[in-house]
């Protein structure tokens, strides 16, 4: 495995935690019910257990677009958390997209609980914590 692939599958898992973390406390400080893994088992229609494997492997799989292809779009930018606050950003609007896909193919989006413009405010901030964290574990290899 080279070493982009290792951080990839460490930055994603853990980027993914963290990021899931905050989701799942947010309701605690006034936000909105945000359960990522919840809600891909209920759309695809299978247990928990499923949506939270999803969750990570969708994770995994930015991590690895972000280690890839994003890293080399956005070279000149010399701050990591920078790079991954606007990675985070860009991977909440695919989310969105990719949602609204999943939605209108499969039809059983669960109804939305809350203030809508809470939960964009918290889907973004989860997703840059994501990408911020994504883009501290995965780094250029330094040559000297």
């Amino acid at each position: 495995m080279t070493t982009k692939i290792k951080q990839s599958l460490i930055g994603g898992i853990v980027g993914t935690a963290v990021m899931t973390m905050v989701m799942l406390i947010a309701p605690m400080m006034g936000m909105p019910k945000m359960n990522p893994p919840e809600l891909l088992s209920m759309m695809m229609g299978f247990p928990i257990v499923v949506g939270w494997l999803m969750h990570f492997l969708i994770g995994i799989i930015f991590a690895m677009a972000y280690a890839f292809f994003f890293m080399n779009i956005v070279k000149k930018i010399s701050s990591n958390i920078i790079k991954g606050a606007i990675f985070g950003f860009a991977v909440f609007v695919f989310a969105q997209i990719a949602m609204a896909i999943m939605g209108a193919m499969l039809g059983d989006t669960p109804p939305m609980e809350g203030s809508m413009m809470l939960m964009i405010i918290g889907s973004i901030i989860g997703h840059v914590i994501f990408g911020i964290t994504v883009a501290l574990f995965v780094k250029e290899p330094v040559t000297e």
